[in-house]
């Protein structure tokens, strides 16, 4: 887990994040081009980094824009990473851009998610995907799409590999919750290890097959064989936008294509 940020020095979080990325001191010195003495002293609090050093140690750790403006400020720095609310008129082209992406990938189901999975956008296939015999309780916002998919009361029971997949999907939650150090990452993780199914042994070979499917159980006689792409802005500066995924469903055979397509097409 991360130091508590409001108590942590620049050098108790640089320290953090480095023993988090698995570098040693002379690792991080020789990536960023400074003395490994020099880090010594900054992380133990002996020297005061400046401002360019704490932004480019935070750039060689691949420290979340978020985590990054609370390195800056624990070092005396002003914050330099905007967060702007996705609803304001200067996000609009990324609304746009957002909604293009959605509506493109119909009839097949995307989302777009925040850091933490809460649902901040879905095309029409995706909605009627996520709120199908799901229980109420869990559609009220913010929706959580991994709590959607994992809990009994979601769409567990129709997912023919729920032990393959959730092991997956857990896998996938805990590696960005170690990344990222968010605790309520962590939160969520033991919250999802106890509903009943998630993460039991996998017989899955890794070897034998392109991707995990989601195997989904549609009708009576009708499974849906889904695989699943995720796409970030890259170049994003801005912590919001940074924090955006989209999740986009592509039909794993013909028959779910058409399946699909007959329904949401």
């Amino acid at each position: 887990m991360s130091i508590a940020s409001r108590t942590a020095t620049v050098g108790d979080l640089l320290r953090d994040w480095r023993q988090r990325r698995r570098l040693s001191q002379l690792d991080l010195a020789l990536e960023a081009q400074v003395s490994a003495r020099h880090l010594s002293f900054v992380e133990t609090g002996r020297s005061q980094p400046s401002r360019e050093l704490v932004i480019d140690l935070a750039e060689q750790l691949e420290v979340p824009l978020r985590e990054r403006n609370v390195m800056l400020l624990a070092a005396g720095y002003a914050p330099v990473y905007r967060e702007t609310p996705l609803d304001t008129q200067e996000m609009a082209p990324v609304r746009q851009a957002l909604d293009r992406l959605l509506g493109g990938h119909e009839p097949f189901p995307a989302v777009v998610t925040d850091r933490r999975w809460d649902l901040i956008s879905a095309n029409r296939p995706a909605q009627a995907l996520l709120s199908g015999g799901v229980t109420p309780e869990l559609l009220d916002p913010p929706i959580n799409t991994l709590r959607v998919t994992l809990h009994p009361g979601g769409l567990a029971p129709r997912i023919v590999n729920f032990a393959e997949y959730s092991a997956h999907l857990m896998e996938q939650l805990h590696r960005q919750a170690v990344l990222t150090g968010d605790h309520a990452l962590f939160e969520l993780e033991k919250e999802f290890r106890g509903y009943p199914g998630v993460c039991e042994a996998d017989s899955h070979d890794p070897m034998s097959a392109l991707f995990v499917p989601l195997v989904f159980l549609a009708g009576e006689d009708l499974e849906l064989r889904f695989f699943s792409t995720l796409t970030t802005f890259g170049t994003a500066l801005d912590i919001t936008m940074a924090e955006l995924t989209i999740e986009a469903l592509f039909p794993a055979d013909e028959a779910t294509a058409a399946a699909v397509r007959a329904a949401w097409g």
